[in-house]
């Protein structure tokens, strides 16, 4: 079973008059295949997977692979929700469609403990056997934290579950993980600390940043993969600000309005209950992008 590892993007969804803008979505996902994103993942958090149909969650994974055809970029497509049959629905829809792997959010709102936990993901995993499967844990989003006891225990009784994408901002449950599951493929969820979590032995990332900057991204990436920590970690350095600024208000606000700035998108545009940033958030997400070559469509 093929793992989808190294630079992947946590893709935004382009909206215009309340719809979903197929055709920017399209073009965005081709401009991180052209700067070498090793996957792409449509309909995550950062792509406001709460507040689509059902219909146009499909439909964003539809387009992932279909751009993503004959290429040398994966899908890891979202299918997260807090109903398991929702997300066993969306889960074998991408399967259907031929994605690459999927990963999916801890359920949010529910609360449910560890066992539901556990029974939540064996239930999706087990829909979708042959397909590679990541959890994603971002209890700062979902309310809900997978513990590494929990991981472990889906690591070791599902072949298909093959990494988790951590987004606690710990980076002592990275090295908890590792230590107990070498073969685990870690993931950082926060853009910040790339560096430290490749450098401790993840498997990769998948970033809110990259939407704006895949080519600075897939670099800092690779250059840890191949052992040239020196390169990885000047990158991240100097991406800190750049980092900081796209979570200045609850993303992917921020990022998507980084998007607009640099003509990425024609249309800034979100779903209620997000609005556009604070004209003081607009001006200082400006003035930092200003330190960074955007390269263009």
């Amino acid at each position: 079973m093929n793992r989808v590892l190294g630079a992947t993007t946590a893709l935004i969804t382009p909206f215009k008059n309340g719809k979903l803008d197929e055709a920017t979505f399209a073009k965005l996902i081709q401009r991180q295949i052209d700067n070498g994103i090793d996957a792409v993942c449509p309909v995550g958090t950062t792509g406001e997977s709460a507040t689509l149909t059902h219909d146009e969650h499909k439909r964003c994974i539809e387009i992932a692979v279909q751009v993503c055809k004959n290429t040398s970029t994966k899908v890891l497509a979202g299918s997260g929700s807090n109903a398991t049959a929702e997300a066993i629905d969306i889960a074998k829809h991408a399967q259907k469609c031929g994605v690459d792997a999927i990963f999916s959010v801890s359920p949010y709102y529910n609360k449910p403990s560890q066992e539901g936990l556990y029974q939540h993901y064996k239930a999706i995993a087990s829909a979708v056997p042959d397909l590679p499967f990541m959890l994603y844990n971002v209890p700062g989003r979902t309310g809900v934290d997978i513990s590494a006891d929990t991981v472990i225990r889906l690591f070791d009784a599902l072949p298909n579950i093959y990494g988790v994408k951590e987004a606690t901002g710990s980076m002592e449950r990275t090295v908890e993980l590792l230590s107990r599951r070498p073969n685990l493929a870690v993931f950082s969820g926060d853009d910040a600390i790339d560096f430290p979590i490749l450098a401790a032995g993840g498997a990769g990332i998948t970033s809110v940043t990259a939407n704006l900057v895949p080519d600075l991204k897939s670099k800092l990436v690779h250059s840890a993969l191949e052992g040239d920590f020196r390169t990885s970690r000047e990158l991240n350095n100097a991406l800190y600000p750049l980092n900081k600024v796209m979570f200045c208000e609850s993303n992917p606000i921020p990022i998507k309005a980084a998007l607009y700035i640099a003509g990425l998108i024609d249309v800034l545009e979100y779903r209620l209950p997000l609005l556009t940033p604070s004209s003081e958030n607009m001006k200082q997400i400006e003035t930092v992008m200003k330190n960074y070559n955007i390269v263009g469509m």
